[in-house]
């Protein structure tokens, strides 16, 4: 029967192990805190190894195990020894989210072959390369596992100044089904989160940095809200939420989706 699994059993994931990229701050923050709460020892993986430690830190403040690691996701070789280091310190690898993105608004007329390089080689490139070793480290467990990979609505619908950054989170979407349809034989679930525009110092910098012809933070925000029937923008906790269940055994059936959380944009 459906109802033979507790409710209380259906999110608790005391004996996992996770390892979240990007983790120092914003969602990826949100989500080692709200894994950790569920009963995951977290591996805080981030390129600044000070606010992996912050996060790791306030993980072990709520009475929860983490451990924080400085790793370049772009970087195969690291991707290789953030996963080992993971599975010896920690005593395995039960979920992956690969949080870690960048997106340095740039016209197509404007980019360079560094930066579309560079934007590839973190989003895309770092995902896959983790999900491989992943994949690897689970199926040695013979447990299987879940992998999480967080794209964008962008992925679906430019928002402008962004080809490098929708190309990868397109990227990642297709991705996303190709290792759900091979690594679900092995008992490993595959899903990504397509979040919305969410409220992160990361973005607002972004969104910042972004604007053009003498247009505001204030106004471009304005804009997204005019376009999100829930009028107003996410927060990192509900993007975390979402990749609770994701990872949770209430998913246990999911794999190959895109789980879009934007209040509504796409349909505004």
């Amino acid at each position: 029967m459906a109802t033979e699994i507790p409710i209380s059993t259906l999110f608790d994931l005391k004996g996992h192990v996770a390892l979240v990229t990007g983790g120092g701050r914003g969602i990826g923050e949100a989500i080692c805190l709200r894994l950790a709460q569920a009963g995951a020892a977290v591996a805080v993986v981030d390129m600044d190894e000070t606010t992996a430690q912050r996060t790791a830190g306030r993980i072990a403040d709520l009475g929860g195990k983490a451990i924080a690691l400085q790793c370049n996701v772009a970087e195969p070789a690291a991707d290789r020894k953030a996963v080992a280091t993971v599975v010896g310190r920690l005593g395995g690898l039960d979920i992956l989210v690969n949080n870690a993105g960048i997106f340095p608004f740039s016209p197509v007329t404007d980019t360079a072959p560094e930066l579309w390089d560079r934007v590839l080689s973190v989003n895309l490139g770092g995902s896959f390369f983790l999900a491989q070793e992943a994949a690897k480290a689970m199926m040695n467990s013979g447990k299987g596992g879940s992998i999480i990979n967080i794209a964008s609505v962008d992925a679906f619908r430019p928002t402008g100044n962004l080809a490098h950054y929708d190309a990868s989170k397109g990227g990642l979407v297709m991705l996303t089904r190709s290792l759900a349809l091979e690594l679900g034989p092995k008992k490993i679930r595959v899903n990504a989160i397509a979040p919305g525009s969410i409220d992160t110092p990361g973005a607002q910098a972004a969104m910042g940095a972004g604007a053009s012809s003498g247009a505001k933070l204030e106004e471009l925000l304005k804009g997204f809200l005019a376009r999100i029937p829930l009028g107003r923008m996410g927060t990192p906790d509900d993007i975390a939420c979402a990749a609770l269940f994701l990872a949770s055994p209430a998913a246990a059936y999911v794999t190959g989706t895109t789980l879009v959380v934007d209040g509504g944009y796409l349909v505004g």
